[in-house]
């Protein structure tokens, strides 16, 4: 999704002609894996990390800020992209080995990065605002108007709704704040894929040779739900207390070009968790091929067949950018630098924030657990069954650190328990393996187990937050945005959320 898009209008050529670009796309993938030709040389390609994080700007009033091309311009470094939304906007980091000190060195340049970019973006009169959904967000900030001025941003709003021929509905029913039987519900339409906006992420890649691919995804998959229930930033929407990460149900339903009809029918969403595990990366991109319809068919002239049979490696331009708009909560992603082809897994279930020192600590437990993973004896996928996984996401994303996930051979259980008996050791062996330092894993995975014993993430710290400033006598309205005042305070100062007072 990150190519330039000029088109505006497509015809139904268009739309034959890229499916059978995708469809030959499909197949050098294919032809590829059987070839070997994603080694470097005929050898499996280094493990690299990357990652994206998303930002959120508000003004002084910590009021959402409709500001993303004149704060870019005062930051004017390349590492820092426009977002779907005006009020949002994106850092890229380099990928990097993942061994030895580097990890640490990460943590360290991500946070002069982005200090710098604060100290600018202040100079326009905004603030950058690391969080899983912005809480001072309402309905009025979702029209079409606020989309970002990329064409490939209108243009992908255009087709969804073109696609689904209806206006969006947003229906979440959240988690009580305080007395138990009284939830809040948010239940609105929107005319814009906005609401999309409201969900701003951190996203990690690894790559990975293609034979150990499937391993990865599987266990990417399967510690989804433990991810949202550990790292939980997201609960707030238009006013609403709603799930301790409501980016899941937001983002499931923003980007639903199904009308009712086609999900009574069963037809598969494009925010999608998949429904099996797999044995190889082609089984993903096969899927796509074969359930989605084109959201954005912009076709080249190359066919990637003669692109291998001259010797060259070829870009799969149609592939990658239908890719783009299935949005897997773990993608696989094909890609060439440097004319050469690799395989990546994109873990999306994260939201940013609270801190940077909470991002890497994030990242680490999540690469370390699926290294961990992927080392075991016995894979966890063979012991779980697909939908287990799939309703830990949804019940961890509900009810955060008071949920019960289930994992194999324990049954039910809260996820800090299962966190500190079972997989922080697992995590710290990933990690070992893949070379990063003690000094790191203790950095990190000590935040994970502070988080799980002192059971307070992001979430729990806003909704806390939000019930005193409310019991204090303020309106929902003034204690959302007190508390994001309070939150930008902390989350410059640096600490861990799980050490953060009220």
């Amino acid at each position: 999704m990150g190519a330039e898009v000029d088109h505006q209008k497509f015809s139904g050529a268009d739309r034959v002609r890229f499916r059978s670009q995708v469809s030959k796309g499909t197949d050098a993938i294919a032809r590829m894996l059987a070839d070997g030709l994603f080694t470097d040389h005929g050898r499996p390609p280094e493990p690299l990390l990357g990652m994206e994080v998303e930002l959120n700007l508000i003004d002084e009033n910590a009021e959402p800020s409709m500001a993303n091309t004149r704060v870019l311009e005062a930051i004017a470094d390349p590492d820092f992209q426009t977002e779907l939304g005006q009020f949002n906007i994106e850092i890229n980091v380099s990928p990097r080995p993942f061994v030895g000190g580097d990890t640490v060195s990460l943590e360290q340049m991500l946070r002069t990065s982005l200090n710098r970019a604060e100290a600018r973006a202040a100079s326009t009169g905004n603030h950058l605002l690391m969080i899983g959904m912005l809480p001072t967000l309402r309905h009025e900030h979702f029209a079409g108007q606020w989309i970002s001025t990329n064409p490939r941003y209108s243009l992908l709003n255009e087709q969804i709704f073109a696609a689904r021929g209806e206006d969006l509905e947003l229906d979440i029913t959240g988690v009580p704040l305080s007395e138990p039987f009284n939830a809040e519900r948010l239940l609105t339409t929107t005319d814009s894929i906005l609401p999309e906006a409201a969900c701003t992420s951190l996203q990690l890649h690894l790559r990975v040779a293609p034979e150990d691919f499937a391993a990865h995804w599987n266990a990417a998959q399967a510690i989804a739900g433990i991810q949202v229930a550990l790292a939980g930033n997201s609960p707030f929407l238009s006013g609403k207390a709603l799930w301790h990460e409501t980016r899941i149900p937001v983002f499931e339903q923003a980007t639903d070009t199904r009308p009712l009809e086609l999900r009574n029918q069963g037809v598969r969403p494009r925010v999608w968790f998949g429904e099996r595990w797999i044995n190889t990366i082609f089984d993903l991109f096969e899927e796509n091929t074969r359930y989605f319809p084109a959201l954005l068919p912009v076709s080249t002239d190359i066919d990637p067949i003669d692109e291998l049979d001259a010797g060259r490696i070829p870009d799969l331009d149609e592939l990658r950018m239908h890719n783009g708009t299935v949005y897997r909560w773990n993608r696989p992603v094909y890609d060439v630098v440097d004319g050469q082809a690799h395989l990546r897994v994109e873990n999306r279930v994260l939201p940013a924030g609270p801190t940077v020192v909470d991002i890497m600590a994030n990242s680490a437990f999540y690469y370390g657990l699926v290294r961990g993973l992927v080392e075991s004896d016995r894979p966890l996928w063979s012991q779980m069954s697909f939908d287990a996984a799939r309703e830990n996401l949804a019940a961890g994303a509900q009810w955060g650190l008071d949920s019960q996930l289930y994992w194999p051979n324990i049954g039910w259980v809260s996820p800090d328990e299962l966190t500190l008996r079972r997989l922080l050791p697992l995590a710290e062996k990933g990690l070992t393996s893949f070379g990063v330092s003690e000094k790191a894993k203790r950095r990190y995975l000590g935040v994970i187990e502070g988080r799980c014993v002192t059971k307070q993430t992001g979430s729990v710290w806003q909704r806390r937050a939000v019930l005193a400033r409310e019991e204090a006598g303020e309106t929902r309205r003034q204690a959302l945005h007190g508390m994001l005042l309070d939150y930008k305070t902390l989350m410059h100062e640096g600490e861990p959320v799980h050490n953060w007072p009220l």
